[in-house]
């Protein structure tokens, strides 16, 4: 529970400002109003379980051969893909090329389809419904293809016949070494070999690893990976929609030389849609960032990366290898929602830092840092979530209304469970909701909602605040319950109220308008408006500006307790400083000013370290690193530093 003034508070308080150092102030005693906090916004938003069949609760009807799940009504992975009836409806709507099936009590028997898996060769092969989406869908193709670097030749082909779980790994970063070795996953593709129009070869190392009793420091963390895939055939769907691959479609794409021989001679029961090296690699890549949050954008990057390598060697469209994406969120949901595989779940996150710590030299402290250091492929942040967000809808346009409020199937919060652990599952859904993308998207209006989820932007907090968004983090459990970063872009009309011991760092351009209260521990603005546009209130914790200029406070800034902590740097810039266009009201506490980067003044300086439309009251303590005595000056609307030695 927390306290909010139901009216403003009369304190008649004689501040004496006590200095680390001797100091000096020209402000008298006051009497001082002291602002209610920011208004109770209601109970937090609640977002509901569609009342769609759960993908959740029906996996394992994911099958073929089977009578009882063959149609779409009744299969799970052929339904969560059923927005590609908008853009394409199949000869039969069955599970039944290639695959016959022997009925099943009430379930009748399913015969073989007549589909030849060749569009051009005159036969029903099925119906375009969207001509313009169909054929925006293979002409990306064509043109991917003919314009394909070297680069991405070879990383097209390695993908194509490496182990999923091996290409996925490299997204480890400074910890790929350790997990590879950990893990004992090998490969024996390197390059594209000299005779490409004949050499077909697999992999001759492993995919994920070595796990059980055989591994004995990493099994569980392997067993774990390999466990997310069961009930994640993508051979359902591809035997239902009957949907061929681009070169089958257009003798315009350029299939990969070296891959020719990788292609099917049965096209009946060969289908592009979905993709199943796609839906693997998001598998295997959920499955890393479950163990491995401290990576989760980079491996997800990677996850969607593989994607996009098969429509560059010209063996998928688009269509086919973002419903792969949605096909592997889904399946591997279902697994970690399990009851079953509670123990899994503990015991491969437990495993995996525990061995790769001991592994890198680094502890519960330090592991973070490491995972993220250094410079990789997946390094640079504004990259990677600029190509996942292009990945996901690969330029279509939607075709259906773009406003529809998103859905967060059931379960779908587990995916988050690790990267967001300091939220409750209820949360999380809301995270799911606030960043999805807009509706209307080819293929990603699925009954559920699995094709809307954007993981990476999930993995940076909230996206709106509706209502009392309560924020407890527990530094005593480590890891990201002991400090994290949102980065999103926060509206909404809701309230931020910051409770624990933890420390959350705020670095969107933030527009919420509900207000912060920061009761414990620290709330850092790293952005000019990381705290939106209501008031901030702090009664205990440190706020921290760290912002690469002045932070703004859009409405009142009031201090009772705790401290506020600036970070200053680029004095021209104000980085660091903070400025409230509303009443600053500041009824104790301390205030520290720090120099984290290469700007330092001279001693004599004066500095404008805070600005108000109205300045009242006064901080009980002030430091400023590396000086032993500070000045303040307050005058009606600044506080002015001057140090000295």
């Amino acid at each position: 529970m927390y306290y909010v003034p139901s009216r403003p508070l009369i304190l008649a308080l004689s501040i004496a400002v006590a200095l680390s150092a001797c100091g000096s102030t020209n402000n008298n005693d006051q009497i001082l109003v002291i602002p209610a906090a920011p208004a109770d916004q209601g109970a937090a938003e609640v977002v509901p379980v569609p009342a769609a069949t759960a993908f959740v609760d029906t996996v394992a009807s994911n099958q073929r051969g089977d009578a009882r799940y063959a149609t779409l009504e009744t299969n799970a992975g052929v339904r969560v893909l059923s927005g590609m009836l908008q853009i394409w409806k199949p000869l039969t709507e069955l599970v039944d090329a290639g695959s016959p099936a022997p009925a099943v009590g009430a379930f009748p028997a399913v015969a073989v389809s007549k589909w030849t898996g060749l569009p051009n060769d005159g036969t029903d092969g099925g119906t375009i419904v969207n001509q313009s989406v169909h054929a925006a869908n293979i002409d990306y193709v064509v043109k991917a293809t003919a314009n394909r670097t070297p680069e991405q030749t070879l990383a097209a082909y390695l993908d194509d016949r490496r182990n999923k779980g091996y290409s996925v790994s490299d997204a480890m970063g400074p910890l790929t070494a350790a997990w590879r070795n950990a893990a004992q996953q090998t490969t024996t593709i390197n390059a594209v070999p000299a005779d490409a129009t004949t050499v077909l070869y697999n992999d001759g190392g492993n995919n994920n690893g070595v796990g059980g009793s055989a591994n004995p420091s990493f099994g569980a963390v392997v067993d774990f990976v390999n466990m997310v895939g069961a009930n994640g055939s993508t051979e359902p769907a591809k035997r239902f929609y009957k949907y061929a691959r681009p070169y089958r479609w257009s003798a315009a794409v350029q299939v990969l030389p070296a891959l020719n021989p990788a292609k099917s001679g049965t096209p009946a029961t060969d289908g592009g849609f979905t993709s199943g090296h796609s839906a693997e690699a998001m598998r295997n890549a959920l499955a890393m960032a479950y163990v491995v949050p401290e990576r989760f954008q980079e491996i997800l990057s990677r996850g969607l990366e593989l994607g996009e390598s098969r429509i560059l060697a010209g063996m998928h469209s688009p269509l086919d290898v973002l419903s792969g994406r949605i096909h592997g969120e889904a399946v591997v949901a279902a697994n970690l929602v399990d009851p079953a595989n509670a123990a899994k779940k503990a015991d491969g996150y437990a495993q995996a830092h525990s061995t790769l710590m001991a592994a890198t030299s680094t502890t519960p402290t330090t592991f973070t840092a490491f995972a993220q250091a250094g410079t990789d492929r997946f390094s640079d942040y504004a990259t990677n979530k600029a190509n996942y967000l292009r990945r996901m809808t690969y330029g279509f346009a939607p075709i259906a209304p773009t406003t529809v409020p998103a859905a967060v199937p059931k379960g779908a919060e587990v995916l988050l469970e690790t990267r967001l652990p300091y939220l409750s599952e209820a949360q999380r859904r809301v995270v799911l909701k606030t960043t999805a993308v807009a509706s209307g998207y080819p293929v990603m209006d699925d009954p559920e909602g699995w094709g809307r989820l954007n993981l990476f932007a999930a993995a940076d907090g909230y996206g709106a605040f509706t209502g009392n968004v309560m924020l407890v983090m527990d530094a005593a459990k480590g890891g990201f319950h002991a400090a994290d970063r949102w980065r999103n872009d926060i509206g909404g009309t809701g309230k931020l109220v910051k409770q624990g011991s933890g420390a959350l760092k705020l670095a969107g351009n933030n527009t919420w308008t509900g207000g912060t209260e920061l009761l414990a521990g620290t709330l850092e603005g790293a952005s000019p408006t990381a705290f939106g546009a209501g008031d901030v209130h702090v009664s205990g914790g440190t706020l921290v500006a760290s912002a690469p200029s002045e932070l703004k406070l859009a409405g009142k800034y009031t201090q009772l307790a705790g401290a506020t902590t600036l970070e200053l740097n680029a004095l021209g810039a104000r980085q660091g400083t903070l400025t409230v266009a509303g009443t600053a009201t500041i009824a104790g506490g301390a205030l520290r000013v720090k120099f984290p980067g290469g700007y330092k003044p001279k001693a004599g300086d004066s500095i404008v370290v805070l600005s108000a439309a109205s300045l009242k009251g006064r901080f009980t303590t002030i430091t400023v690193d590396g000086f032993n005595k500070v000045d303040p000056v307050y005058s009606a609307t600044t506080l002015t530093l001057t140090v000295a030695n």
